[in-house]
């Protein structure tokens, strides 16, 4: 349920709304827009008398919140959500926000040296997993926190804000500790015990679909991230399983314009995984930032064919590059622009 305060809501009014809303044994969460303020009311369990707070002073209207999920909805906050890095990179709203890099972090070498080509080349966040779950365990699982300590490493030489996936509830305190965002890959979507410990983080948090969710499923997901108190949440379109081969999975591209018809979180498309095949990246890259995506999250490895992860979809730098100059003309098309590039970094040690 929701509360809409009158534009001329004084601070005295609000209070009062939230302390009713309390004494009838609910919490209360105030929400500040440009027009005015609302306040929702949460653990609405069908009992709650509208009436009574439709007679409080201040009071424009009382809605009830229709989804399942209540704090993700447009319904629940009009505005759209922006998530602003210590970079300065923000994602939502008008620009478009692109995060790149490998899928595993290998060496320092490897993510410090690609870290300030991505820079060179206009992206903000580095993308690189300390910590891979696999589909077998035989397959490479990633440097666990020494990878971390390589991405810290890389985000100081390059000046990118760092995005990389916690496995469990235990890991989230440790990668919170050396990343700027919490990446919940498609295999966790639905770990709620991993949901509520990201969700009282107060690092963003990136939460990709399932790779067989619908979007009603991913945002009750993300629910659990904004009733444990998060509110900088961004969602990720990676692609569904489909029953054709020919690509990795099937990048519903369409889930882009419904979730920002029906929530106010930003999303990004990952068409790395999405397809699977390093050709298909590109165009679909492309038809992501048309269909109105708030950023890209694309898999770039300085030798793709060596790569201990994904090489097979992952770009060179050099198509990188390209796939960036065909995106700011897109962009450019839709009156939206990508976040600002990077200044060059002091040198390390300095």
């Amino acid at each position: 349920m929701l509360v809409v305060m009158k534009q001329s809501a004084s601070d005295d009014e609000i209070g009062q709304v939230v302390e009713t809303i309390e004494a009838m044994g609910y919490d209360a969460r105030p929400i500040p827009g440009k027009q005015r303020t609302a306040v929702g009311l949460i653990g609405n369990d069908g009992r709650v008398d509208s009436a009574r707070l439709e007679g409080l002073q201040g009071v424009l209207e009382v809605i009830v919140v229709s989804h399942p999920y209540k704090q993700v909805s447009r319904e629940w906050k009009a505005e759209d959500t922006v998530v602003t890095l210590p970079n300065g990179t923000r994602i939502g709203g008008r620009e478009i926000a692109i995060m790149a890099g490998p899928c595993a972090v290998e060496s320092e070498e490897q993510i410090v040296g690609v870290a300030r080509t991505l820079r060179r080349m206009g992206a903000t966040i580095l993308r690189g997993g300390a910590f891979k779950p696999r589909t077998s365990p035989y397959s490479f699982q990633g440097l666990g926190e020494e990878g971390l300590v390589l991405l810290a490493r890389a985000r100081e030489a390059s000046g990118l804000a760092v995005v990389t996936e916690a496995l469990d509830p235990e890991g989230v305190e440790l990668v919170a500790r050396y990343a700027d965002i919490i990446q919940i890959g498609a295999r966790n979507m639905q770990n709620y015990p991993l949901l509520r410990r990201a969700g009282q983080s107060e690092k963003p948090v990136l939460l990709k679909r399932g790779m067989s969710a619908t979007i009603k499923e991913l945002l009750l997901a993300a629910e659990y991230l904004l009733a444990e108190g998060n509110e900088q949440v961004i969602l990720c379109e990676r692609g569904v399983r489909s029953f054709d081969t020919h690509t990795r999975n099937l990048l519903d591209l369409t889930a882009i314009p419904v979730v920002k018809s029906l929530s106010h979180l930003p999303i990004i498309a990952d068409p790395s995984h999405g397809t699977g095949i390093r050709t298909k990246v590109t165009p679909m890259a492309r038809a992501a930032v048309a269909a109105g995506a708030d950023g890209l999250m694309v898999e770039v490895h300085p030798d793709p064919e060596m790569a201990l992860s994904d090489g097979a979809q992952s770009l060179f730098p050099e198509q990188f590059q390209e796939l960036m100059d065909q995106i700011r003309v897109i962009s450019r098309a839709l009156d939206r622009e990508l976040v600002p590039g990077l200044p060059e970094p002091a040198p390390m040690g300095v």
